[in-house]
């Protein structure tokens, strides 16, 4: 018998947003992702490693030879748009099979007073374009911190306005909420580390819901809490997202990457969102042809090895109480392409189309 795609539409699951899902995913639900989006962070490392400032064609260079070598193990790709898109596009350095994530806010955004983020979108870039351009999803990084509510409430702000240009465009949209050192800490300040765990699985609670794939930081940090402790971090950030959720790498060296893989993935995570931990000794090497090399065997063994855990993982779907033999047996009742985006139909005559509606 089949399930009325009804059921899709209740769980936030539209034509656009179910499609970008299966882009960027496994063929089992889960979801293996590797970033090259970052900016500033990389920059800087070819900074220390040139001795000087990269070129725009340069960083964008870098940006595709990773593309080229990790694209074609992952399930999906997420770049930037300033550097990163169209030439990676251009170059042909993403398979068809690997859905594309386009992040949307700018990088290195201002701060207020108390020296928390306000972030903000690309100047000259926003969800329409990206929806134009072709890609898979959305991504925003909003960093947030609850005690902090001046930047708590800008951010805020922020990823509900993404999330609904998001709905309006139709297209998937990832959330990538992280801490942050304010009011005179640096990053590992005591305080910084003992209320991490409680700030990751806040913002989940609080904004898990204004997403469609929610990427949450590791809840806690290895070495400083128990195993046992960052076990029950990560179910109780389990139990707080609304959404399938993955793991972002945070910059830490691979082999503690590794580690909390497994454990989130234990807990109930869909799967990983990470960047520089497949990659970031990327720009020690001098020549590129050292620098391919150690992408083409190094970077992709990590992606391989991340995604073999990953595979173990829980499926985005069943987040939603679904399971493949549900979505294979969905149906559409007719003329559901007339009331799609806001159309509707008049018996025996065409149908009247909203002017503001995705189509």
């Amino acid at each position: 018998m089949s399930h009325s795609v009804t059921r899709l539409l209740g769980l936030g699951l539209t034509p656009g947003k179910l499609r970008g899902l299966q882009r960027v995913s496994n063929p089992d639900g889960t979801l293996t992702m590797v970033a090259t989006d970052q900016n500033s962070s990389m920059i800087a490392m070819m900074k220390e490693a040139m001795k000087r400032e990269p070129t725009y064609a340069e960083v964008a260079d870098a940006k595709v030879m990773l593309s080229r070598a990790l694209s074609p193990h992952c399930s999906g790709l997420l770049v930037d748009g300033y550097y990163g898109y169209w030439s990676t596009v251009a170059a042909c350095a993403v398979p068809k099979s690997t859905g594309i994530l386009v992040r949307v806010e700018k990088s290195g955004a201002g701060k207020n007073k108390a020296g928390a983020p306000l972030g903000e979108v690309e100047p000259g870039w926003g969800v329409a374009k990206i929806k134009r351009c072709g890609a898979d999803a959305v991504k925003l990084l909003a960093q947030f911190e609850p005690t902090e509510p001046d930047s708590a409430e800008h951010n805020f702000e922020l990823t509900r306005r993404v999330y609904e240009e998001a709905v309006q465009h139709d297209i998937l949209f990832l959330l990538e909420p992280i801490h942050f050192p304010f009011g005179g800490e640096k990053k590992d300040s005591e305080s910084v580390l003992q209320r991490k765990a409680r700030t990751v699985i806040e913002s989940a609670t609080v904004l898990s819901r204004y997403c469609d794939v929610f990427k949450a930081e590791f809840p806690g940090t290895l070495g400083v809490e128990s195993d046992r402790q960052l076990m029950d971090n990560l179910k109780r950030l389990n139990d707080a997202c609304v959404k399938p959720w993955v793991l972002l790498s945070a910059g830490v060296d691979y082999p503690q990457y590794k580690k909390q893989v497994e454990m989130a993935v234990r807990a109930g995570a869909s799967g990983v969102l990470g960047g520089r931990a497949f990659w970031k000794e990327y720009f020690t090497y001098a020549t590129p042809a050292e620098r391919q090399k150690f992408a083409e065997t190094e970077c992709v063994r990590r992606v391989q090895e991340v995604d073999a855990i990953v595979r173990q993982g829980t499926p985005w779907f069943a987040r939603y109480g679904l399971t493949l033999e549900d979505l294979h047996d969905m149906r559409a009742a007719e003329g559901w392409h007339a009331r799609y985006g806001g159309g509707t139909a008049a018996a025996g005559g065409p149908a009247k189309v909203d002017k503001d509606a995705v189509y």
